[in-house]
């Protein structure tokens, strides 16, 4: 079973089924998350910073490499549109630049 946990986002530890990209796991669990793009690989309102497991994730699309080129994408950050959890576990946080205004979101450190 592979499963994301956001840690700024209560109760936010999600089963991601096979296939399906970080975005459409969170979106089917309930959660609200940023992508101003409509999932495309457009933008990099949905990234996710990656704190345990970034190994665990697909290999980064043509556009996340594009926009790590362009220093808009940091090495420790996949796009929650782009990147898959074929197996495994991954714990990450949604940067404060992109935390919704509605959303609760705890502090981290």
């Amino acid at each position: 079973m592979a499963l994301l946990t956001i840690e700024n986002l209560p109760g936010a530890t999600v089963e991601v089924p096979a296939g399906a990209t970080l975005l459409a796991s969170l979106q089917a669990a309930g959660y609200d998350w940023m992508h101003a793009c409509g999932a495309k690989g457009r933008c990099t309102t949905c990234r996710l910073e990656v704190l345990v497991g970034l190994e665990n994730l697909s290999p980064p699309t043509d556009a996340e490499l594009r926009y790590r080129a362009a220093g808009r994408l940091l090495p420790h950050e996949r796009l929650a549109c782009q990147a898959r959890l074929p197996a495994g576990q991954v714990v990450g946080r949604v940067p404060a630049a992109t935390q919704l205004p509605h959303q609760q979101y705890l502090e981290t450190t």
